[in-house]
């Protein structure tokens, strides 16, 4: 979980939390990418090379999001999913900052900016759902 709060011992709806709880809950830098949508530098993300068995879950609110099964290597400097683990665990957005036409991900229960998918992901789903370290928590199995 956030190094700040367990977000899942919070009662109080994440939808409901204003923005001077957002930041004493999240780190800056969570802050900067999940409450406005930020991107953390390539390759510099604590969950880049992991391998361990687990769910990632969003650091703001806790909902589970991603499971290390569907997690594989795609070089581009961010942990990168086939899936989510629920297709309900998610939103997606038309985004076209910067010039571009991208789908944005954020989270279904906090809508905190996750990161984008995009098209060129492996099988069986052919996405590569790019995520932020910086959105996520993890939770290795026991």
């Amino acid at each position: 979980m956030s190094e700040q709060n367990d977000p899942i011992q919070d009662e109080k709806d994440p939808a409901a939390l204003s923005e001077a709880e957002w930041r004493a809950r999240l780190s800056p830098e969570q802050y900067h990418v999940l409450r406005e949508g930020g991107t953390e530098r390539a390759f510099t993300g604590r969950y880049v090379d992991n391998h361990d068995q687990g769910e990632y879950r969003c650091a703001g609110c806790g909902a589970p999001l991603f499971s290390s099964d569907t997690k594989f290597e795609s070089g581009s400097g961010w942990p990168s999913f086939t899936q989510p683990e629920a297709p309900e665990a998610v939103s997606e957005h038309v985004d076209v900052s910067y010039g571009m036409r991208r789908v944005e991900v954020r989270c279904a229960r906090c809508n905190g900016h996750l990161g984008h998918v995009f098209p060129d992901g492996p099988g069986p789903t052919g996405l590569r759902y790019c995520m932020n370290s910086a959105s996520l928590d993890f939770d290795p199995e026991e």
